[in-house]
């Protein structure tokens, strides 16, 4: 959520800023809204003031008039329509704030769609092959470890089913990034509950802005993750943290549902995109002047993954038009896919800044005595599956049709081919 005081002091900026999103939020109706109830408020301190005024005088008094009585028995009822105007005003102005997107960082390009992103980074070249490479979803059902059709009979198009050592594979690579990041990078796991309140749909910004795409269990109002970003935001919901803990940073696996409406038609072969995924997710809560720094950070672990894996990958840089709704600035991992002859985003790594945390109300004190402050949060996945796993098995595939495991992968699968 944006800083209301922003938008008071500066709605040409923020204006020209999410101009930049190609986003029409709405700032005047969020200004106006907010003048009408200060000038409420104005209405009510001032009844207040003056209440208190004659309250004081009439105590004074062996005679008290009855028109000045009177007088305060209309202040009080005025004041109580105000109070119940000024209530509803705010609610509704905080619905109009959560529908407005982050401002995004002065260092982010300016641009109109993915065209306009920048490839800041790549790693190792993709390997020519001698051989036309099959997509994934021919070798995962040549080795009978990927099972469409049973997938749909269980629950319908864009769901399959892993088995075998396609199952064993995923779990490897899962375990191995999770072991990655905490071993190495420092983080901290977390199992979280895949289901969560609506207050924390809202704090990570996905309510209301996404309600559509979400799934929903009406009886007990509990939504389904669309990632782990959303229990690892409200982690700290409603909390002063320290300013010697930060920064915080959290790795957890969790399984993620999506409707995927906004994909519709796209994409439908394969396991690239379904409404029920795996990932590693990394969260981090950080101080203001260390986001940046710490968002270069969270790419470079994200990045290891496929450095390990020895999966050929590209760091993007996303420009104004394609940041995702919370995020200021954002970098796209994506792994090149032979078989489907495409890059894949495996990872989008985000610093929203101190959007998340003004929603969940996630605070810091700089010091002892000091004014506390919005943090700074950051995600990224570490990585997601089952993009991943596409491209294991379309970089590592055979021209007999087998695929080798990446050696980082062999401690945790016991085996080293897949035939």
């Amino acid at each position: 959520m944006l800083n209301i005081e922003l938008i008071r002091r500066n709605p040409d900026f923020v204006k020209e800023s999410l101009a930049k999103r190609h986003d029409s939020a709405p700032v005047d109706e969020v200004l106006a809204m907010d003048e009408h109830r200060r000038k409420l408020l104005y209405e009510a301190e001032s009844l207040r003031a003056r209440r208190n005024e004659v309250s004081k005088r009439l105590a004074t008094m062996k005679d008290k008039p009855q028109d000045v009585i009177a007088e305060m028995r209309e202040a009080g009822d005025r004041i109580k329509t105000l109070e119940e105007e000024m209530k509803s005003l705010e609610k509704s102005l905080q619905e109009l704030l959560l529908q407005i997107p982050n401002i995004p960082d002065p260092s982010v390009p300016v641009g109109d769609g993915m065209e306009d992103n920048i490839v800041v980074r790549t790693g190792d070249e993709p390997k020519k092959l001698d051989f036309t490479p099959r997509p994934h979803w021919e070798l995962g059902e040549r080795l009978g470890i990927i099972d469409f059709e049973r997938g749909i009979k269980l629950s319908g198009s864009r769901f399959y089913i892993l088995k075998g050592k396609g199952a064993r594979l995923q779990r490897a690579v899962i375990a191995f990034m999770l072991d990655l990041h905490v071993k190495e990078h420092a983080y901290t796991e977390v199992y979280p509950p895949f289901m969560v309140k609506r207050e924390c749909m809202v704090g990570s910004g996905n309510l209301p802005k996404f309600g559509e795409n979400l799934y929903h269990d009406a009886e007990d109002d509990f939504w389904f993750i669309p990632t782990a970003e959303v229990p690892l935001t409200n982690l700290h919901r409603d909390e002063i943290l320290g300013a010697d803990v930060l920064p915080l940073k959290y790795v957890a696996y969790t399984p993620c549902f999506r409707r995927e409406k906004m994909s519709a038609g796209k994409d439908v072969r394969g396991i690239k995109r379904g409404h029920q995924f795996d990932k590693v997710e990394l969260y981090k809560f950080v101080t203001p002047e260390k986001s940046n720094e710490e968002l270069d950070k969270l790419v470079r672990d994200a990045e290891e993954v496929a450095r390990a894996l020895k999966i050929p990958y590209r760091i993007i840089q996303v420009c104004t038009a394609e940041l995702g709704f919370p995020s200021a600035k954002s970098y796209d991992l994506e792994m090149w896919a032979p078989g489907c002859g495409e890059w894949l985003e495996v990872s989008s790594c985000s610093n929203c800044t101190d959007f998340q945390a003004r929603r969940a109300n996630i605070r810091y004190r700089p010091g002892v005595g000091a004014k506390v402050e919005f943090v700074h949060t950051l995600n990224g996945s570490g990585l997601a599956l089952p993009r991943v796993v596409i491209a294991i098995l379309e970089n590592y595939q055979r021209s007999d049709g087998s695929i080798a495991v990446p050696e980082a992968l062999h401690p945790y699968t016991g085996f080293e081919v897949i035939n």
